[in-house]
């Protein structure tokens, strides 16, 4: 298996770009092979590293379906209802206190 080749940070040549740059552009890898990789160096630790893909093979993004958008809003709707007091938060409750602010402490009104 041939090895990849190794890009300084912002150095990588045109035509190539991470995920994260063709889902800016609109689109998706596609299923092609990983052609490349850039590397960012650290003081303290490893290489920070993405891999690149070529964007003349890219593909548009998919659409969202109206069943897509649906299923997101009821995942986001679960995520801001606490499941103490059954009511929509209206922020999405944190997994640290695993349900509302005003049920996590009830009485923190109290001592303002």
């Amino acid at each position: 298996m041939a090895t990849l080749p190794v890009y300084p940070w912002r150095l990588a040549p045109e035509g190539l770009a991470t995920r994260r740059q063709l889902r800016a552009a609109g689109l998706r890898p596609g299923g092609q092979d990983v052609v490349a990789q850039v590397e960012r160096p650290r003081r303290r630790r490893g290489p920070l590293t993405a891999l690149l893909y070529r964007i003349d093979r890219a593909r548009p993004v998919r659409p969202m379906t109206a069943a897509k958008t649906a299923a997101l809003a009821r995942a986001n709707a679960a995520r801001r209802t606490c499941p103490a007091c059954r009511r929509d938060a209206g922020y999405v409750i944190p997994s640290s206190l695993g349900m509302c602010v005003p049920c996590a402490y009830p009485d923190a009104d109290q001592h303002v």
